[in-house]
């Protein structure tokens, strides 16, 4: 959450000379509502089907940079469809996470003691992300363009 997913995938798009897509952007768009109202009025079971099956639709129908959400791994189907796939973990630290975020309650996992959740939430999650990605980015003191580049240069990528 909050680690710059939508806007790195956007500069590593354009970079490349790829289109950008983005999950939770999909699943707003279909549902015509936040995702944490969809947390909210349906639960998040109902929200990690309706991410499945973004992702799955954003696999089949998009060749370019795809940005997922950052519980997307949490479902096992949709780690074995990553896995063909040059996967970037973009990971920061809590502080960072403060910093950027504010580790607001607009994000519905980080409603109750934000810092605290946001430290569980990583600590199940990174075996997760460390299992699907084929690299790891620290995105910690950078800029949007400095991660961009050092996943270009993580996944021995040039610029189109």
């Amino acid at each position: 959450m909050g680690v710059g997913k939508t806007t790195v995938g956007a500069l590593l798009a354009e970079r490349l000379g790829l289109g950008h897509r983005d999950t939770d952007a999909d699943i707003v768009a279909a549902q015509g509502r936040e995702i944490a109202d969809i947390f909210v009025d349906e639960g998040e079971p109902y929200f990690r089907e309706l991410e499945r099956a973004a992702v799955r639709a954003a696999v089949e129908q998009h060749t370019g940079v795809l940005a997922l959400g950052g519980g997307a791994i949490l479902d096992e189907e949709t780690r074995e469809l990553l896995s063909a796939y040059p996967v970037v973990y973009l990971s920061m630290d809590v502080d960072e996470a403060v910093k950027r975020t504010g580790l607001n309650t607009a994000r519905p996992l980080l409603a109750v003691n934000p810092r605290r959740q946001w430290r569980e939430l990583m600590d199940a999650r990174r075996t997760l992300y460390t299992e699907v990605a084929r690299v790891v980015v620290a995105t910690d003191g950078r800029t949007p363009e400095e991660v961009a580049q050092a996943v270009l240069d993580a996944l021995e990528l040039k610029d189109a």
